[in-house]
């Protein structure tokens, strides 16, 4: 886990709260967002899209959770250059929701187990998490499982128990879900989920935050998918996405064309986790 200390936490808790708990059933309904049983009841689950809460406070809070360098610092030793924001949610349990299903954040990718991560999760705690108001529960070691299932191992969940402003990190493998609420007080958080720069991301996030993309940071602009993975993925045109948000790109100020020219002179088109072996 780590302090999370951004700060701002609670005024984005704030924010998010306020526009996610205005939102009734039906409006979410509309959306095509469930809950966590999947039936509309005790959970709402809002999208970056929609989460962002006018640009001015997704730019300076939010922004702020997915680049936070202690969460990048554990991202960076995990996948590869380039990877990107597969998606970042708020999520809020109600009272009276019950636990969710066991499941894996990158189990989208049909690869099969036991295998490398491909993603890596966080979950920000907006408001406590507590033994009793929804805490994600995580099992120990699952991300090292083949293809065995919760219900049919001895399993004995731990509760991620943090207090606002916290954040915890785990594998994209991990087998984990959100708890039942069993307080008076629902429980939000925000999990920002990254992948390797070859996987589709779980949110189209170049329309999801269109042009609010111009005001990040060229960090989350790369995340956000405005960058190349080596040779020539995720161009535009033939040119760099970047282009696309800023007229006066400057070719050289990524270091991705020389990345490209490694690829091809230094490395004869190998990448990845192969050719760290090598070096």
């Amino acid at each position: 886990m780590v302090d999370g200390e951004v700060s701002g936490v609670s005024e984005v808790g704030a924010a998010i709260g306020q526009l996610v708990r205005a939102m009734d059933a039906e409006t979410l309904s509309g959306l095509g967002l469930e809950d966590l049983d999947g039936r509309m009841l005790g959970c709402q689950q809002v999208s970056s899209a929609v989460a962002a809460y006018q640009a001015r406070v997704f730019t300076r809070h939010e922004a702020a959770m997915v680049e936070h360098p202690g969460v990048l610092e554990i991202v960076d030793q995990v996948l590869l250059p380039n990877y990107l924001l597969s998606s970042s949610l708020a999520i809020d349990v109600h009272p009276g929701e019950t636990a969710q299903d066991f499941h894996f954040d990158d189990g989208g990718i049909r690869v099969q187990r036991p295998r490398p991560t491909y993603g890596v999760s966080t979950i920000w705690a907006l408001d406590d998490f507590t033994e009793d108001n929804g805490a994600t529960e995580v099992i120990p070691g699952s991300h090292l499982w083949g293809e065995e299932r919760p219900e049919q191992m001895q399993v004995d969940p731990e509760k991620v128990i943090m207090p606002a402003g916290s954040v915890v990190v785990f594998s994209g493998l991990l087998w984990h879900r959100g708890g039942a609420n069993q307080s008076d007080e629902p429980r939000l958080g925000i999990t920002p989920q990254y992948c390797e720069p070859w996987v589709r991301q779980l949110e189209n996030m170049i329309l999801a935050t269109g042009p609010m993309a111009a005001d990040y940071s060229e960090r989350i602009q790369g995340m956000i998918g405005y960058s190349i993975h080596p040779p020539f993925m995720g161009y535009v045109d033939g040119m760099h996405p970047l282009r696309c948000l800023d007229e006066g790109y400057d070719p050289t100020s990524t270091g991705e064309n020389e990345q490209s020219r490694r690829f091809w002179e230094d490395y004869g088109g190998r990448v990845g986790r192969v050719l760290e072996a090598e070096t």
